[in-house]
């Protein structure tokens, strides 16, 4: 990640000579460059998040979920919050400056780093980030430069969902949306995700069925390996009915039955009431997230926002807020504060090996990501390539 490496060398010269910084009680970060403060100050009275649904909840939408209340009352920080429905509306609303706060895929992450949009995240001030699995810390999508940039969540899998009384026989791989002969049975009835990240679906399938193409990471892809993904999305096009970005969407079009197959969150297929739906993760894997908490640069409120980070990282509001979305937590102890005993063996918490069949989105850059000495296509081309392909 060239970029980045070059911004995160030239901030750190220009502190290089800081002294003890220390984030200011009266709000405002004294994190010039995005270096990490050493001691937290007075809390501000309140928060603004930015976040996926489901993971920020305090009862307005169901009474009986809430774990924002806790942290109202344990911190005095009132929290307001604001939901998005992919990482590009994110990334766009995080440059406002309006949220001290924002949950970030590991394809935002990068991107928040890169144009300087997050601080780097003192994790000696986050008590409950020793709880958290080893193997979600010091990733790259979340530790740039060795700095962490933020605290892991929960994770994973953008899986396939279907009618189970429309489809049959009930699909075992992606073939289902991607194999012109499996798609013309559902002819506009497929539904898939509104966004550029998704071209890393198709390259996935691409590198379990076309070896010849040597894709070895579906986010690190050449020209001809990505023409090839793009190529495969424009013949799914002719058979989609509609994508969605807005989970809503997609449960309401489940249940009219205007899609019956396509990719999905487990959070999706939990809210689906009128239809008869199951999720599979197929026989290629999936792609997936490991999302994490980041702190503004532009921060208002700091040191609340150090105080949310801890707070969701606890094992009883992680377990809260990963059983609600539907995605494993981020501790073996949040286990013990799952209201399904079943939950974290659903979730596979903790299973490396689960977790190794899953590729959690990230930024595609020039500078491929699997080592390789050509240039890759970056996200730029991604977002262009995604516009041709929906047409």
């Amino acid at each position: 990640m060239r970029i980045t490496t070059r911004r995160r060398k030239a901030a750190g010269a220009l502190l290089a000579t800081s002294a003890l910084v220390v984030l200011a009680a009266c709000g405002g970060s004294d994190s010039e460059g995005g270096k990490a403060v050493e001691k937290l100050g007075k809390t501000e009275g309140k928060v603004s998040i930015l976040a996926w649904p489901g993971y920020v909840e305090d009862g307005s939408n169901d009474p009986k979920v809430d774990w924002v209340s806790d942290f109202e009352k344990q911190t005095k920080c009132q929290v307001t919050s604001k939901t998005y429905g992919t990482s590009d509306e994110a990334f766009n609303l995080a440059k406002t400056g309006d949220y001290d706060v924002v949950v970030a895929s590991g394809d935002l992450t990068a991107r928040m780093v890169a144009s300087k949009e997050a601080t780097e995240v003192n994790t000696d001030l986050i008590p409950n980030y020793a709880k958290v699995y080893d193997f979600l810390k010091d990733q790259e999508w979340n530790t740039f430069d060795g700095k962490h940039y933020g605290v892991p969540h929960g994770y994973g899998a953008n899986l396939l969902m279907y009618n189970e009384d429309e489809v049959s026989p009930a699909p075992t791989s992606w073939s289902a949306v991607f194999e012109p002969g499996e798609m013309s049975k559902y002819k506009g009835k497929i539904t898939s995700y509104d966004s550029p990240i998704y071209i890393a679906d198709a390259a996935l399938y691409l590198m379990k069925t076309k070896p010849e193409l040597k894709i070895e990471n579906p986010y690190a892809l050449d020209e001809k390996q990505f023409d090839a993904a793009v190529d495969l999305l424009k013949e799914q096009r002719k058979n989609v009915g509609e994508y969605w970005s807005d989970y809503l969407k997609e449960i309401s079009a489940f249940e009219t039955g205007d899609s019956v197959i396509g990719t999905t969150w487990q959070v999706i297929v939990n809210s689906v009431e009128k239809a008869k739906v199951k999720a599979i993760l197929p026989e290629e894997g999936a792609t997936g997230w490991s999302d994490t908490w980041m702190i503004s640069s532009k921060a208002k409120h700091p040191n609340c926002a150090y105080k949310w980070l801890d707070y969701i990282e606890s094992p009883k509001a992680n377990a809260q807020a990963t059983e609600y979305f539907g995605e494993a937590p981020n501790s073996a102890e949040a286990c013990d504060f799952a209201s399904d005993p079943g939950f974290c063996e659903t979730y596979k918490a903790g299973d490396k090996e689960f977790a190794s069949k899953l590729w959690y989105w990230r930024t595609p850059v020039a500078e491929c990501l699997d080592g390789r000495d050509v240039t890759c296509m970056d996200y730029s081309q991604w977002t262009k390539a995604w516009t041709e392909i929906k047409g």
